[in-house]
């Protein structure tokens, strides 16, 4: 059964979710609904981007930090949200852009022919600003290795955003294996996720225009929760349904 672990800031209970429960969420909305990632994607870059100018000076540089895949492509539409808002703001990649693919690919054209500051690697990291972290999403079953490693061992102590689930921890446990990023504030998508119980940040819920057929499917109660927003603040809850 599905915890609540959460509740919004007038103290709705949101039910959060495990990996496991995610797949199958994008499965039936994607397989079974005909929602497309990359509209999901979108939906979280542009929240995405809403919390980052929300909680940044405007003259405050902005770098995101991109993998590939789903939470890489909500990390590129971010970006180019931004830069539409006039906001200055680079990219690093964790593996070179031939190698994207998905959505991660489709939201880099577009980028690229922004001519927006895109490197990979640590080198490509500035000295300033606040990071957005999109690196790796609830997926994550392995310790940190090769390029997003050590993107994530040269951050240091910077102001950090991060998508769905903080780089480095399990979203179903909260258990990190190895390197991880300690966020300031976790814009976590369609559901929270069980892993992020515990975590000493910001969390805020990002609807992605999941339709409520999906949850239905999977007996997910999701009655009123975005009612009026597309951002929420959530506070924990922890109380088993």
């Amino acid at each position: 059964m599905t915890e609540k672990l959460f509740r919004t800031a007038d103290g709705r209970p949101v039910p959060a979710v495990t990996a496991e429960e995610m797949r199958a969420v994008d499965r039936v909305a994607v397989e079974e609904v005909g929602l497309e990632l990359l509209q999901m994607m979108e939906n979280a870059g542009r929240n995405l981007a809403t919390a980052a100018r929300e909680r940044t000076d405007g003259d405050e540089p902005v770098v995101v930090l991109a993998g590939s895949g789903g939470n890489g492509g909500g990390g590129l539409a971010c970006a180019r949200h931004l830069a539409n808002h006039g906001r200055s703001v680079s990219v690093v990649l964790d593996r070179p852009a031939d190698q994207l693919s998905g959505a991660a690919a489709s939201q880099h054209r577009i980028l690229d022919a922004m001519d927006l500051p895109i490197s990979v690697g640590p080198e490509g990291l500035s000295a300033d600003g606040v990071v957005v972290d999109a690196l790796v999403g609830y997926s994550l079953s392995d310790p940190l290795r090769g390029t997003a490693a050590d993107l994530v061992d040269s951050l240091g102590d910077r102001r950090i955003l991060s998508l769905d689930v903080p780089t480095g921890r399990d979203a179903t446990t909260g258990e990190e294996a190895g390197l991880a990023i300690d966020p300031d504030t976790v814009v976590t998508l369609a559901l929270p996720k069980t892993g992020l119980a515990g975590l000493d940040c910001s969390l805020l819920l990002a609807d992605i225009a999941i339709p409520k057929i999906v949850y239905e499917r999977l007996d997910i109660a999701t009655d009123g929760i975005f009612d009026g927003a597309y951002l929420l603040e959530l506070t924990e809850h922890r109380t088993d349904s």
